[in-house]
């Protein structure tokens, strides 16, 4: 039979795994189990960030080194590709959660709520946001007042 290496050496060797899996999984947590919508971002940075610690660790080559040419034929590289998509990834995914968080303060500013479940409900209690409600009520006080002014002006006749 095969020489196997014990358990406890596979996973000191391949710890950056089981950070990713760990990552991966609370992030997604998170996300599932969450109804303020600021964890749920959280959650999905975090879920984001183990996606990057995994294509980082794929793209390592064991022994290589930095790609800066030496001379040396026998010279083993890492491949820069997947640290220079990582990068990108990463503004990328900083600028989508500040868009995230954007759209948090304006249903938060429409509805008086950041919790997923009470935005739900709000909208489906009468369809609209809180700045149309309101508006609307306001409208409906205006609307009395003049009706209340109307007829005080027809009993002074």
């Amino acid at each position: 039979m095969m020489n196997e290496a014990p358990l406890a050496v596979i996973l000191a060797e391949n710890w950056n795994y089981l950070v990713v899996i760990t990552l991966m999984m609370s992030g997604l947590f998170i996300v599932i189990s969450r109804f303020n919508l600021v964890k749920k971002l959280v959650g999905l940075s975090i879920f984001q960030t183990s996606v990057f610690l995994f294509y980082i660790s794929v793209g390592k080559v064991a022994g290589g080194t930095a790609p800066i040419i030496t001379g040396d034929p026998d010279t083993l590289y890492s491949n820069p590709l997947p640290h220079v998509l990582i990068l990108t990834a990463i503004v990328v995914g900083v600028a989508t959660t500040a868009l995230g968080l954007a759209l948090v303060l304006r249903i938060h500013a429409a509805f008086g709520s950041i919790e997923e479940d009470e935005v739900l409900a709000m909208k489906a209690e009468d369809g609209l946001p809180r700045v149309r409600r309101i508006l609307e009520q306001q409208g409906d006080r205006l609307g009395d007042r003049q009706e209340q002014a109307g007829v005080e002006g027809e009993a002074e006749k």
